[in-house]
Order: structure tokens, then C-alpha cells, then sequence
């Protein structure tokens, strides 16, 4: 799946759960959801290392909690790339992949 379809059927899925919970999509939404899903990876890493509490979960249930938080980093940043008309694709193209060539 290409990084645009992606995006829209995450789009989707978002503007279908704000509105069935009615809440907008504001600026500052989109930056603070990250945050929070920042947040909530963190905290999944520290239970999966056993540096938190696990609060009953076994390894396989963290590590599934682990990969969804990825997953949510993602599917927001994408949201938020595309609420703020960012060309994902480019700016990573512009930031990162210039140094595929260079000697680190």
C-alpha cells in the first residue's frame, strides 16, 4: 500500500471517530494526540523491558500493545502531515534520504 492511500484510510478512520464522539479536529488536536500516542508508546516500550509494571499482561500482550503503539505514532503523524498539507514523502525525502550518500 502507497504511503497516500494509506493516509486516506487512516483519515478516515479518524474523522469517522471524531464525529461519533463528537469533537473537532483542531491544530492543536492533531499535535496533542501525537503526544498522547507518543506517551503511550513509551510506556508500552517500559512494560515490554519490564522497567513498568505490566499490570498482568504477558509477553505476547505486550508485545502486540508495543507494535499497536507504533502503529498509532504512525497512523497520527500521518493525520497530522496531511491536516497540515505536508508532502510526507518529500520532506523525508529532503531530511533524511540526502544523507544516503554521505559517510556517517
Amino acid at each position: 500500500m502507497e504511503i497516500d492511500e494509506l493516509t486516506e484510510r487512516v483519515e478516515g478512520v479518524s474523522a469517522r471517530y471524531a464525529a461519533s464522539l463528537g469533537f473537532e479536529r483542531t491544530d492543536e488536536w492533531y499535535v496533542l494526540k501525537l503526544q498522547e500516542e507518543v506517551g503511550e508508546l513509551a510506556q508500552a516500550f517500559l512494560m515490554r523491558q519490564g522497567r513498568a509494571r505490566a499490570k498482568g499482561r504477558d509477553d505476547a500482550q505486550l508485545d502486540a500493545e508495543f507494535r499497536a503503539e507504533i502503529a498509532d505514532v504512525l497512523c497520527q503523524t500521518l493525520l497530522l502531515a496531511r491536516h497540515h498539507g505536508v508532502d510526507l514523502p518529500s520532506a523525508v525525502a529532503e531530511k533524511w534520504l540526502v544523507w544516503e550518500s554521505e559517510r556517517c
